[in-house]
């Protein structure tokens, strides 16, 4: 049986720099990947363009009119990491043109956050059972950004 894992998503949407008072009143959906089980919780009136798909049928992605997007998925641990090595990893070698500037790892989750080109993304990943990293991806348009560093505190 899989185990389902909520990853904080709504509560981390709180603090997302779309217009404030619209977030407060959107209604809120909750995502559950068949494959993996991971379960995102955001407002569907915001994100409201679904992607296709994967074939491999490990998650979703939806993206808002203003160039935000949020993606929730699930993906066996294939190389054993543990939030610190994950952590490491993707400074060592991140996306092309991706600037990591924020890190924070716990018992058995790793958050990093940063600019990619002109872009502000914001990732967290959930160790959980059966060898499963539930996560969830944040991406908006940098000249949206008015969140703060005490706000990014308080979703991880």
């Amino acid at each position: 049986m899989q185990h389902l894992r909520r990853i904080g998503l709504f509560s981390a949407l709180l603090f997302f720099p779309t217009n404030l008072t619209t977030t407060a009143l959107a209604k809120p959906f909750t995502y559950v990947n068949a494959r993996f089980g991971t379960v995102c919780t955001f407002p569907d009136q915001i994100f409201s363009k679904r992607m296709p798909e994967p074939e491999n049928g490990d998650g979703l992605e939806w993206q808002s009119a203003d160039g935000a997007s949020v993606a929730c998925y699930g993906g066996y641990n294939a190389l054993d990491d543990t939030p610190k090595s994950l952590v490491e990893n993707e400074k060592a070698s991140p996306e092309l043109g991706e600037k990591v500037t924020y890190s924070k790892t716990g018992k058995n989750w790793a958050v990093l956050s940063g600019t990619k080109g002109d872009k502000i993304f914001y990732r967290r990943s959930v160790f959980g059972k059966e060898d499963v990293i539930h996560s969830v991806f944040i991406e908006y348009p940098g000249a949206q950004d008015k969140i703060r560093p005490a706000g990014r505190r308080h979703c991880c």
